[in-house]
């Protein structure tokens, strides 16, 4: 009898006001080379946005696209078993915090 081959997953889509976040790797040192314990790690974490929902693609109201870097809250984040190196977390749109940006947005002068 022939074994069934496991279905890989391909690509995740986010579903409502959600985006799908790669988690920056924690810092374990500061600039000034003083190490950090693993306690320390600020609950506030950093990412880059891998993909976006089709509600906030479509919604003029939420600046974010995909690749920006962000700042969210991981309270509800959801951690994505997608690899065993992972560090994937579908993140609702109310916990990204910031986005950070090169130039000021025009509209904000």
């Amino acid at each position: 009898m022939a074994k069934k081959k496991k279905a890989t997953l391909q690509y995740i889509e986010p579903i409502g006001g959600r985006v799908l976040v790669l988690k920056d790797e924690p810092k374990r040192e500061t600039k000034g080379g003083i190490a950090l314990p693993d306690a320390a790690e600020i609950p506030t974490i950093t990412g880059r946005i891998v993909t976006i929902s089709r509600q906030v693609h479509y919604d003029d109201e939420l600046p974010l696209r995909n690749y920006d870097k962000v700042l969210f809250h991981p309270k509800d984040a959801v951690p994505v078993d997608f690899e065993s190196d992972n560090q994937l977390f579908v993140v609702p749109v109310e916990d990204i915090v910031a986005v950070f940006r090169k130039d000021k947005p025009e509209d904000f002068d």
